[in-house]
């Protein structure tokens, strides 16, 4: 049994997977561990997947699993988190926005326990956490009335939904991945949604994050991501994520733990 499943979303991203791949893979082959990187290519129109096949035989076990339609990120990340084989289940940017070295903060959460690890952005979460170069103030500003928006409809206690980096044992990520709906990038507020009203703390840990020039995120993915967020509302409303058990009908107040260097919510 694989201890890691590192999945990698990916679409364009002919130009930048090499040096994440090489960054990856220079990582994890200094660790005590079996582990794999699974490569999930969203349709994308360049040499993505030729890009990441090229490495197959170079880096130990490398997975391209290669969509020809594009169909989103949310998507891909929930195709790559069911295939996956390891105990624990992480997913990452094809920018290396965020380095593979930040797992070691959240195997401290693990042993005590908890199932899901976020990664965040936003000093608000965590103090510790830090960007290379911060977002332009339109990026700042629908961020902002975003993340409001998010707590008061869908997660309560996270300003960061959309950091690129979550981490979850086998057992959350099969049960929260399998009942996913939203296929673009209101799927990391679906993710939280569903893990809580399961009854999943969450985990948050501090990244330093390096914004990519060339992501496609713009003002129109801002736009649909606000859209996917009432869905996701109204699927909780119409419980079209199958959580009306006894275990999800605990209370979906946040349950806040402040210890010194972590923050669990």
């Amino acid at each position: 049994m694989l201890y890691l499943s590192v999945i990698i979303p990916s679409y364009k991203g002919e130009k930048r997977i090499s040096k994440t791949l090489l960054a990856v893979d220079h990582y994890l082959t200094k660790q005590h561990y079996d582990y794999e990187i699974l490569v999930v290519n969203d349709g994308s129109p360049d040499k993505t997947a030729e890009v990441v096949a090229s490495f197959e035989q170079m880096i130990h076990n490398l997975r391209l699993i290669d969509n020809k339609e594009n169909h989103g990120k949310g998507w891909v990340v929930r195709k790559g988190m069911l295939e996956a084989q390891g105990d624990y289940r992480v997913f990452m940017d094809d920018d290396n926005a965020t380095t593979i070295d930040h797992i070691e903060k959240a195997w401290p959460y693990f042993k005590e326990g908890y199932d899901v690890v976020i990664g965040t952005r936003d000093s608000r979460d965590h103090k510790d956490a830090k960007q290379a170069v911060p977002q332009s103030f339109l990026k700042r500003a629908l961020g902002d009335i975003g993340n409001i928006l998010i707590q008061i409809l869908a997660v309560w206690g996270i300003w960061d939904t959309q950091c690129g980096f979550k981490a979850f044992s086998a057992k959350a990520a099969k049960e929260i991945f399998s009942r996913g709906l939203i296929d673009r990038f209101g799927f990391d507020i679906e993710v939280l949604a569903v893990a809580k009203r399961l009854g999943y703390k969450i985990a948050k840990i501090p990244i330093y994050w390096i914004n990519d020039s060339s992501s496609t995120v713009n003002l129109k993915s801002y736009l649909k991501t606000f859209v996917e967020l009432f869905q996701i509302k109204m699927n909780l409303l119409t419980d079209k994520y199958h959580l009306r058990s006894p275990k999800s009908a605990e209370s979906n107040e946040p349950k806040v733990e402040q210890h010194q260097n972590k923050k669990i919510v």
